[in-house]
């Protein structure tokens, strides 16, 4: 626009230059210019203002200043969606056995929002292969492309309330949830990563001091549900406490136990299996009551996050001598941005009745207890929202202590 009354005002001047000398033309031909030069310059500015307040507005939306929604669709801000896919080649190597190869996916799609300020209410679905005709796998979300392209099975992976007090250092959880307990490292010697375990939980975190940390964790669940006789249950309980030193690492150090109630002279839990526990006749011969004692270290090497951590677990109620178990190892760099890394190892050697097997690791030994060996692994940042990742298990199963060597490559896409 200020082009264009530029160039209206030049052609007036021309037309009035037809009854001028040619000293004033060339005058005004010159006020022209600077006026020119100045309105280009006054544009300028204009753009950089109307860039400045763009900026604000932008700021005052994402940091909720400026309400952008209707009324009717404001509860989409307390709503979150994320999921991931997992591609995974694996090859399994058991002595006496041929090799297997085969690959498998992992699809998990989650929602979670607020109900009110302390309330949160989420669910997840996941594939997972069954292990009966209306019953997932417990400890697998893993699907293997096979079956002449079959359409693969999809479950409720989690379903569950978070009441969270203010102010109030509480958790508390109900329905089908992610695991409430403490594991140095992640370890899996008694949980496997995707065990949702059913019930209610309590988190409780306190704050003694500058440097000090107690938090104490602990829940009831629903093992099995029997419409004669007696139900299947666990009650945990776990505390522990957190301190960090002057140079910011940590110490971490705490116990665990978990009492099973009726699983003596019941069938077993997945499939026709029992994981390696102790059975006769098709029944657990053995109670399960866990006591763990765990510890954490957590460091810098150079600027470098590393982390030692071990566990040792024993069954107090077994009626063998093969019940204890312990796991020990250490974790180097943390994947966050493009190009970062991170490596972990393991070593663990767990007696067959040490924990209940259907809930521990579902790739150690091929699953469950009654063995020992290393774990490798690898994970690069590939991307914002993909991880590459290698891990390798070089176990022995100790029934006959015959090798178990299992190799996995993923590829990781979240959003």
């Amino acid at each position: 626009m200020i082009k264009k009354t530029v160039l209206v005002v030049c052609l007036v001047v021309m037309a009035l230059g037809g009854g001028a000398n040619a000293d004033e033309i060339s005058e005004l031909k010159q006020q022209m210019q600077q006026m020119q030069q100045r309105l280009e310059q006054l544009e300028a500015s204009q753009k950089v203002q109307e860039q400045k307040v763009d900026e604000k507005i932008s700021k005052a939306v994402e940091s909720k200043q400026i309400e952008t929604l209707p009324d009717s669709l404001k509860w989409v801000e307390n709503v979150k969606i994320s999921g991931d896919l997992r591609y995974r080649y694996e090859m399994i190597d058991e002595e006496n056995k041929d090799n297997r190869n085969r690959n498998r996916i992992r699809a998990r799609l989650g929602i979670k929002g607020k109900v009110t300020d302390d309330v949160e209410v989420g669910f997840r679905l996941a594939t997972s292969e069954p292990f009966s005709s209306d019953k997932g796998d417990p400890v697998s979300t893993n699907q293997t492309l096979d079956d002449a392209f079959s359409k693969k099975s999809i479950w409720l992976d989690l379903a569950y309330f978070k009441w969270s007090p203010k102010d109030s250092g509480l958790n508390i959880f109900g329905g089908k949830m992610e695991n409430p307990f403490y594991r140095v490292g992640g370890n899996q010697l008694i949980w496997d990563n995707d065990l949702t375990p059913e019930g209610i939980a309590i988190q409780y975190t306190r704050s003694l001091g500058e440097n000090d940390e107690l938090f104490a964790n602990g829940g009831g669940f629903w093992v099995n549900e029997v419409s004669s006789g007696a139900d299947t249950g666990l009650w945990g309980m776990q505390g522990g406490l957190k301190h960090t030193f002057a140079n910011k690492s940590t110490l971490t150090g705490g116990a665990s136990y978990y009492s099973y109630g009726n699983i003596n002279g019941s069938g077993p839990l997945i499939g026709t299996g029992f994981q390696g526990n102790s059975n006769a006749s098709s029944l657990y011969t053995n109670d399960y009551d866990v006591a763990e004692v765990f510890g954490e270290y957590g460091f810098k090497i150079g600027q470098t996050p590393a982390a030692a951590f071990a566990s040792y677990v024993k069954n107090t109620s077994a009626s063998t001598s093969r019940d204890t178990g312990w796991l020990v190892g250490g974790k180097l760099g943390k994947c966050k941005d493009k190009g970062s890394w991170e490596f972990s190892y393991d070593y663990r050697n767990l007696e067959a009745d040490a924990v209940l097997g259907a809930f521990s690791d579902s790739d150690f030994v091929g699953g469950g207890t009654d063995g020992k060996g290393h774990r490798f692994g690898y994970t690069y940042q590939l991307a914002k929202n993909l991880q590459g990742a290698l891990t390798y298990f070089l176990d022995d199963k100790s029934n006959d202590n015959h090798g178990y060597n299992r190799l996995q490559a993923d590829l990781v896409f979240k959003f």
